[in-house]
């Protein structure tokens, strides 16, 4: 350990942004500790730092002994060559020590004291500043990449922050001394210390960046109900509002779309769509899709919805990879289905030929009836799903009523 503690203070002070006279205190418990295990309470202990040379002592009482053996004891020779001629078994004599003059086990032991102590008080400091920035975007530059796990160290000021690889946008990609925005999203506890989690595919990210950029959302004129979002590729913001004569998409898009642009440059190029929250259910789909070509929405059950569109807008409403369609449905909390006309005129009739029996088909005599039963053949689905060779090789149909059979069944 340095003689110079103010020295080393003002070092730690500096690089963990800690309060200069809290580590000094630190310094001197620890020591004081460290040191007590090893004295009486009779041997007066003090540790103190000479404020000239900035160099830390120790000042206690040592007890005159033949042989010196232990801490807070002193040799009988010792003590009358160095403090006191005429000192005898059993005085006390004080002596002061620098703390380089001890044994360097015992030093060891205080510097291990004195570590643990400022990293528990580093500890506490990113804890509180957290606390403060928690839920907030901050701006960093980044120290270092993990070439292992791909995390970015990056630098926010009070302390060091990590961004996971999972928590990173697929194919952004950063250097060293580049600096980067992220939403502070969590704190996390490891061998080395606390370390604050930061993230750029949270859609609360997506929120902050709304929130600084369109004042009208900032001041809650214009409310943000949900955001859901896949990260890179495309995000739906459902907005709302109380004033009739505001349209939430202009005020967004900004004039000349330099608003959505700014956001969308942050988040390097994703699709943001901005959708108008409904209370009529079938116009939320409509938004949250934002497609013009649909014709109809079926709310099947409490939670499924059909949208029928036109031939041209199916891969428009379903989107790359699959992408408009599932967030409009996370969105909404309902199941879509996306279909043209044609598909699903031919999905409701799949539907009406399971539930009907084989007697609901033109044609089909009893007798026809119990020969398909019997092989299997019990919903209009099924015969309409057998070849007509299948159909013909049952033991009492031949081929023209093979051929009713399934003509009856495609226009059931």
């Amino acid at each position: 350990m340095k003689a110079n503690i103010l020295e080393a203070v003002i070092k730690l002070a500096s690089i963990k942004g800690l309060d200069k006279e809290l580590i000094q205190e630190i310094i001197l418990e620890s020591i004081t500790s460290t040191l007590a295990k090893k004295l009486d309470v009779e041997n007066e202990l003090n540790v103190f730092v000479d404020e000239k040379t900035g160099s830390i002592y120790a000042s206690f009482l040592s007890k005159v002994v033949e042989e010196e053996r232990n801490l807070g004891e002193i040799a009988l020779i010792d003590a009358k060559q160095s403090y006191k001629r005429e000192a005898a078994l059993g005085d006390y004599i004080k002596r002061t020590m620098s703390l380089q003059e001890f044994e360097p086990k015992l030093v060891k032991t205080a510097q291990r004291n004195i570590i643990d102590k400022i990293r528990k008080l580093e500890d506490d400091k990113i804890t509180n500043d957290f606390n403060k920035q928690k839920n907030t975007i901050v701006t960093g530059r980044i120290k270092t990449i993990d070439e292992q796990n791909g995390a970015y160290k990056i630098d926010i000021g009070y302390t060091d922050a990590l961004l996971p690889a999972d928590e990173q946008i697929e194919n952004e990609f950063y250097r060293v001394g580049e600096h980067i925005k992220a939403y502070v999203v969590s704190i996390r506890a490891q061998a080395s210390g606390v370390v604050i989690v930061l993230s750029r595919t949270n859609p609360e990210f997506v929120k902050k960046l709304f929130e600084a950029e369109i004042p009208e959302i900032y001041n809650g004129v214009i409310r943000i109900r949900k955001i859901v979002r896949e990260p890179g590729i495309r995000t739906k913001i459902e907005l709302e509002t109380d004033n009739p004569k505001m349209d939430p998409i202009s005020v967004c898009v900004g004039v000349k779309g330099t608003r959505i642009d700014s956001i969308r440059k942050e988040l390097h190029g994703e699709q943001i769509d901005i959708v108008v929250h409904s209370e009529d259910v079938e116009k939320m789909i409509e938004n949250a899709l934002g497609i013009d070509g649909i014709k109809r929405v079926i709310i099947e059950r409490a939670k499924a919805a059909s949208v029928i569109v036109q031939d041209s807008d199916k891969v428009t409403a379903i989107g790359k990879q699959g992408k408009n369609v599932k967030l409009a449905a996370k969105l909404t909390g309902l199941k879509i289905d996306i279909f043209t006309e044609t598909e699903f005129e031919e999905k409701m009739a799949k539907e009406r030929r399971t539930i009907s029996h084989i007697t609901e088909l033109d044609g089909v005599t009893p007798k026809i009836a119990e020969i398909l039963r019997k092989t299997g053949y019990t919903s209009v689905q099924d015969v309409f799903m057998a070849s007509l060779d299948e159909l013909c090789n049952l033991e009492g149909i031949g081929q023209k009523s093979a051929e009713r059979l399934k003509e009856a069944a495609k226009y059931f």
